[in-house]
């Protein structure tokens, strides 16, 4: 099964995905983890993402779609994987699907953690005085959201025209959470 989880910074997707790759038997694929992994270990690709990390540039979608056909070819994704805020364009999501073509796959569900604003900005500034965040400020938000909705919309849409997206209301405790998107995916 091959899942997608999609949501704005502070909707929760990172802690429920990991909680739904870890009922589904499935791996969860976060590219910010997948990078630092692949530096840690010193591959190839690891090698060449550490050089633009350490300049402060964002990773070019090659390297991190080669991660990714890295971690589709191994044994660990044999059952499927749970990609977590991955793709974040259309553009990405286009050579997601090639990437799973080749390997004789689609997307079968992408859910959407729905999350009204204001609630995302209390979660947000939240985990900013909790953590000590200083990239969890109004302003940053308020632009964060701005650039998430931007991107967004298209991907939502690309994969609506293909009948995948489950909208799951991401409002309430994570078990609630959980059992509305656990039921999404299972649809």
């Amino acid at each position: 099964m091959y899942v997608m989880i999609l949501g704005a910074p502070g909707s929760g997707k990172g802690t429920q995905g990991k909680i739904l790759a870890g009922h589904l038997g499935i791996p969860q694929v976060s590219t910010g983890d997948l990078l630092r992994a692949a530096v840690k270990a010193g591959t190839p690709l690891g090698v060449e993402a550490k050089g633009y990390m350490d300049q402060g540039l964002l990773v070019p979608d090659a390297v991190i779609l080669g991660l990714i056909r890295e971690i589709l070819a191994s044994p660990t994704a044999a059952k499927g994987v749970l990609m977590d805020g991955f793709p974040r364009t259309v553009a990405q999501a286009e050579a997601v699907d090639r990437l799973l073509k080749d390997h004789q796959q689609r997307v079968d569900h992408v859910a959407v953690l729905d999350v009204d604003e204001a609630e995302l900005v209390q979660r947000l500034l939240g985990r900013a005085a909790k953590e000590g965040r200083s990239d969890d400020n109004l302003q940053s938000i308020q632009q964060r959201l701005k650039v998430y909705h931007d991107q967004t919309q298209p991907l939502i849409a690309y994969y609506d025209r293909q009948g995948v997206v489950r909208r799951v209301p991401g409002m309430g405790d994570v078990d609630a959470i959980q059992t509305r998107l656990r039921k999404a995916v299972a649809a």
